[in-house]
């Protein structure tokens, strides 16, 4: 069996007295579209600050292609080829649409200092390289139309696109969304889910997926892990935790008999 990509092992986060994710285990392959799901206040987004650096266990090791990432700084584990999103949207407002992807490559870029301050021919024929690419990610995701309109401009869902692209313009290995239907309408939805299936596939990354709607989770996620008060209750296929009466107590209810 192949190591992988992800391990957690007791991941263990207290913030004082409190326990907010108690001895977590999880592992993601490479191609893995993984759901966490629980109720508000479960730690399912503690797991996702932890693992990009944002926190540091107070328990438990995490690994990411067999080296340890817990205590390394978020950019660090960023390059390791760990990207996010986030529950609310976090695009830089006062900048293109254009703009906001080109950040997301700054941390693949070679040149250094003295190349930027004297714009040596090297910056020059890099800065056009990533000016392809981001051009490049744009069209694929149908924002080339937006590409010099501010990105406050764009509709609620195409925000939310765009975030996604910014997250794929680092070159992850693993995508973290956080609550990316959050907001949206049915219709809307649908096409998430949709674009998560060809992110996934396109670039060949794993995906962990937090969210709320169990029909985006149940529709995509070929695994489901289940946080109940910072404890896994339940991991298992979609068929397996809509029918684990633990799950059902604590967050499905109704919910497992609609999807």
């Amino acid at each position: 069996m192949n190591a992988p990509l992800l391990d957690l092992k007791q991941c263990t986060i207290c913030f004082g007295g409190l326990t907010a994710v108690s001895a977590f285990d999880l592992q993601i392959g490479r191609s893995d579209l993984i759901g966490l799901i629980g109720p508000n206040g479960a730690g399912k987004t503690t797991v996702f600050n932890v693992v990009t650096g944002v926190y540091r266990p107070t328990g438990g090791t995490i690994s990411f292609e067999n080296a340890p990432i817990a205590g390394l700084k978020p950019s660090a584990i960023a390059r390791r080829g760990i990207a996010r999103t986030f529950q609310n949207i976090r695009l830089f407002a006062t900048l293109s649409v254009f703009d906001n992807v080109r950040a997301g490559f700054n941390l693949r870029l070679r040149h250094g200092l003295a190349h930027a301050l004297w714009r040596m021919r090297a910056f020059y024929r890099e800065e056009n390289e990533v000016a392809r690419q981001v051009d490049g990610l744009l069209d694929i995701f149908d924002l080339g139309k937006f590409r010099d309109s501010l990105c406050s401009s764009l509709s609620y869902g195409d925000q939310r696109r765009l975030e996604i692209v910014r997250a794929l313009a680092t070159r992850p290995k693993l995508l973290l969304l956080d609550e990316p239907a959050a907001g949206m309408n049915p219709r809307e939805k649908e096409k998430l889910m949709e674009l998560i299936r060809f992110v996934k596939e396109k670039f060949q990354i794993a995906v962990l997926l937090v969210e709320h709607d169990m029909k985006v989770v149940m529709g995509i996620c070929q695994r489901i892990a289940v946080l109940d008060y910072g404890i896994k209750i339940a991991e298992g296929t979609p068929a397996e935790v809509r029918a684990n009466s633990k799950v059902i107590e604590a967050y499905l209810g109704e919910e497992a008999k609609k999807t």
